[in-house]
Parts: structure tokens; C-alpha cells; sequence
């Protein structure tokens, strides 16, 4: 009976839209014989880079650290504005709530500045009575010694754009594209004065707008990769073949390594590649092995390019600048996410960022540099948060003293008021002396909220 109703459901529904076959819906007609040809089509999983971005192994240090340098960052941005303004180097919340959009703030201005009592001194104003906010003197001297420093590692920073002009291809950069990451790679922020112009020997302005270095340092071709291998290669004692080309590989806690993933790492160790620093023809991709040996090129001029950083770090969409001068006709972010033991992206902070992560332990760099100390001592004063340290219960002791003092006279200097007492000793005739002094005594003690209107 079953087979008899299906067969004549389907043979009405074939019969009824006989004239408008375009019209049948292939999930509503039911199973029969005479429907046996309708195939279901299954939508196979995409693996796309925003898959992989979405099922990656995360790792919580790096994320924790990735939102920490997030609110950094907007600290860092307030103090720029605030430092702008001409009335003074603090403004009032009101004002503070108008730059939310600027720095990317997701709450409050107020709520943000409440949290951090070390970086941010909230005070009244005192005569629009408004609450105003300035940076502690604490945060103004770790910003002033970061410019200090910066000024004094010039040299360093001279070597770091030279290095970055020897790996691309025309020996040839933007300048816009090293203003993106210029805090990345220690500069000043008039690095095109002090640094590009100031040097003439090695780097020469080409419309304004390109680098382009005139000397090629072959000391200078050595990558930093190449330390860890000759480290490797000594203290291990391992064969050349396998380190000539290996990178140091650190998975992430959670990793799941599927079965023929070890040997397909251990052959990728070892594929050859023309060295970031290397001017050789252009690999051929068509060749054996050459569409990996071109990606494993690609991953050496990154790796490199974040051992120059100062943090070991940059955000992927500035990256995007130096593909054409470097040569690196890839897909980024999908070449990152390929290599998990290598590179890790936080997504935190509205942002994707790409950590070195041989260069970090529990959180940090495992070889410091002057800059990042005292960045690191930023975010350090930031880490502390509201807690109620000692120097906190002394600015409090001082905000309480200076609330209730009307106004401080010293007793050496005479006012310009004193001569009303001797004008009150004469009408009283010397009379009541002791008691006009007590009178100024008990009056000494009252403050302008104490005396009734």
C-alpha cells in the first residue's frame, strides 16, 4: 500500500507541473521509482582562511597579551590628543567622550579612566567645577623616557629599515608603509627628517614618497634566523641537512597533530629556498616543489620582518604594504595560518595580529631591548589597575589636604590685609588683644564650606 501511494503522489505531482518544469522543488517531491534520478547535492565543509582563522588553536598568553597592548595602545592615543590641545595638559570628560570613535573605545570614557587610577588623575575643576582628567606624572615620565630611548637606539633603527630595504626586491620602500609600523620598528615619529634624510649615505628619497637605499651592507645579509640554526647545529649536534632550512617549530597547548603531519613537516624542514637576503632569480612555480619553496620564502621574509620589530609583532592589514616590495604574491593571512608552530594570530582588541612565537615565554620577550622595557613598564603600571597601593594612599592623603585648605599664608610675608588688625587694637584700645587672637585662631580652622550663608 505504502508503494502504491507514493507512486501515485509522484505520478500527480509529475503530471501537474508537466508544463513549468522549472518549477519543481526537488526536497518536496518524496521518495519513489519514479523519482530515483533526483540526486541531493551536499555542500562539501569550506576551508577557507577564515575557517581556519575561526577553528585554530588558541592560545590564551597570547590573547591575554594581545588585549593588554589593546588598551595600551588607546592610552597611548588619548595621551596624543590630550598632548595637542593648546588650554593645557588636561581636558574634561566631556571632551574625553567625543574621542570614543577615535581611539576605538567599546565603553565608556569615564568607566575606562576610572580603571586606572596609575595612568589617569582625575580631578575637579576649579572654577567650571567640572570633572577633568591629566596623566599622572608616573605615566608622563615612562612616555618621556620611551622618546628618550628612541632617540638613543638611532642607530639601531637605521640598521632595522636598512635590512628591510635588502629584502625587497627593488631595494625600495614606501614611506607611508614605514609610518604604519614605525612604533613596530622603534622610530621616531619624524623618523623621514631624523633618520631618512639625516642619512644620506644610505638611504636616498625618490619622489617624496620611496626609500630606496643607496649601498647594499653585506654584513648586514645574516638573518636572525640563521643564529638559531648555527645554535641548533653546535649545541645539538645535529646534521646540516636537516637545519640548513628548519625554522624552530612550537605548537600550542591543544594542538592536534592528524596522522602524516610529522612527516610532512619534517620534508617541509627540509625543502631548500632562495634566503631572505638573497638577489637570485625568481622561483619558478611551475617546477618541482616550486608553488612550497615559494610560500617557504614568503614565511622566511616574514619571520624576519618580525625579528626587526621591537615586540615581535604587527598587525596582518599593515602587512599588506610591503607584499609588492617584498615580492610576496601570496595570501598573507592564509600563509600564517598554515604554519600554527611558527606564527599565532590574536584576534582580540578589533584586531588581527601576528605574534613570533619562538620570540615569547609565559607572556614575554625572551630577549628584551631598552625600547620594550620601557614599554613593558607601561604596561605594567597599566596591570596594576585599581589596586590600592601606597602611592595611591598618599596621593589620597594629598587630594584630602588640599580639598579642605582654603588657601596657604606664609607667616613671614605681610598681606595686604594685615592692617585691618591694627585698626581693630586701636578702637578696642589694646584691650582685648588676647581675645581678637583667639578669635583668628578658632576662624583659621573653618573653611569656606564651614561658614554659613
Amino acid at each position: 500500500m505504502k508503494i502504491l501511494q507514493s507512486l501515485r503522489c509522484s505520478l500527480s505531482i509529475y503530471f501537474n507541473n508537466s508544463l513549468q518544469p522549472s518549477t519543481i522543488d526537488s526536497s518536496k517531491i518524496p521518495f519513489g521509482p519514479f523519482n530515483l534520478f533526483v540526486q541531493k547535492r551536499w555542500k562539501k565543509p569550506v576551508d577557507s582562511a577564515q575557517t581556519r582563522l575561526e577553528d585554530r588553536t588558541r592560545d590564551s598568553q597570547f590573547d591575554k597579551l594581545a588585549t593588554q597592548l589593546r588598551k595600551l595602545k588607546v592610552i597611548l592615543k588619548l595621551h596624543e590628543l590630550m598632548t595637542h590641545r593648546k588650554r593645557g595638559p588636561f581636558v574634561s570628560l566631556q571632551i574625553m567622550s567625543r574621542w570614543r570613535n577615535i581611539v576605538g573605545l567599546n565603553v565608556g570614557v569615564g568607566d575606562f579612566v576610572h580603571h586606572y587610577p596609575h595612568v589617569f588623575d582625575m580631578f575637579t575643576h576649579p572654577v567650571r567645577r567640572n570633572w577633568c582628567c591629566r596623566f599622572t606624572g608616573k605615566m608622563l615620565g615612562l612616555v618621556k623616557e620611551e622618546e628618550d630611548v628612541v632617540k638613543q637606539c638611532e642607530v639601531e633603527a637605521v640598521l632595522r629599515v636598512k635590512r628591510l630595504l635588502m629584502m625587497s626586491v627593488k631595494g625600495t620602500l614606501h614611506v607611508h608603509a614605514l609610518r604604519l609600523v614605525r612604533r613596530e620598528l622603534g622610530l621616531p615619529e619624524d623618523f623621514r627628517d631624523s633618520i631618512l634624510a639625516k642619512y644620506s649615505k644610505d638611504f636616498k628619497l625618490v619622489d617624496f614618497e620611496i626609500v630606496e637605499l643607496v649601498d647594499r651592507d653585506e654584513i648586514l645579509g645574516f638573518a636572525e634566523i640563521e643564529k638559531w640554526r648555527e645554535k641548533e647545529y653546535k649545541e645539538k649536534w645535529l646534521s646540516e641537512f636537516e637545519m640548513r632550512y628548519a625554522f624552530p617549530i612550537n605548537f600550542p597547548t591543544g594542538f592536534k597533530i592528524e596522522s602524516g603531519f610529522r612527516e610532512k613537516l619534517k620534508n617541509w624542514q627540509r625543502l631548500p629556498y632562495f634566503k631572505p637576503y638573497e638577489r637570485k632569480e625568481a622561483v619558478q612555480v611551475r617546477s618541482c616543489g616550486g608553488i612550497e619553496r615559494y610560500e617557504k620564502r614568503a614565511v622566511g621574509i616574514l619571520h624576519e620582518f618580525l625579528s626587526l620589530t621591537v615586540e615581535k609583532l604587527v598587525e596582518i592589514e599593515r602587512l599588506a604594504h610591503f607584499q609588492r616590495d617584498f615580492g610576496m604574491k601570496v595570501n598573507v593571512r592564509e600563509m600564517i595560518l598554515k604554519h600554527p608552530g611558527i606564527f599565532y594570530v590574536s584576534t582580540k582588541g578589533n584586531t588581527q595580529t601576528v605574534f613570533l612565537r619562538e620570540a615569547y615565554r609565559r607572556g614575554c620577550l625572551v630577549e628584551s631591548n631598552p625600547i620594550y622595557d620601557v614599554r613593558r613598564k607601561m604596561l605594567d603600571l597599566l596591570l596594576l589597575g585599581c589596586r590600592h597601593t601606597r602611592e595611591l594612599q598618599a596621593l589620597d592623603r594629598i587630594k584630602v589636604d588640599s580639598e579642605k585648605v582654603v588657601c596657604r599664608v606664609k607667616e613671614d610675608v605681610k598681606g595686604d590685609g594685615d592692617w585691618v588688625i591694627p585698626m581693630l587694637e586701636n578702637l578696642n584700645g589694646g584691650s582685648n588683644n588676647g581675645n581678637l587672637g583667639e578669635i583668628s585662631e578658632d576662624f583659621g580652622d573653618y573653611t569656606l564650606e564651614d561658614i554659613p550663608n
